[in-house]
């Protein structure tokens, strides 16, 4: 049973290190389609940090 913790907890950080990277991917893709820093990319980065 001891075992089991660990195993949740790197899952738990894997998750959200990959919704970090994925947020930072999007936003960089975004940035590159359209050069202008538009108020659209702003919210989407937004609600998808928060999410």
């Amino acid at each position: 049973m001891p075992q089991m913790a660990p195993m949740w907890w790197e899952i738990l950080f894997i998750l959200f290190m990959m919704n970090m990277i994925m947020t930072s991917i999007m936003i960089h893709w975004m940035n590159l389609k359209n050069k202008n820093y538009n108020t659209k990319t702003n919210k989407m980065s937004m609600y998808m940090w928060k999410w």
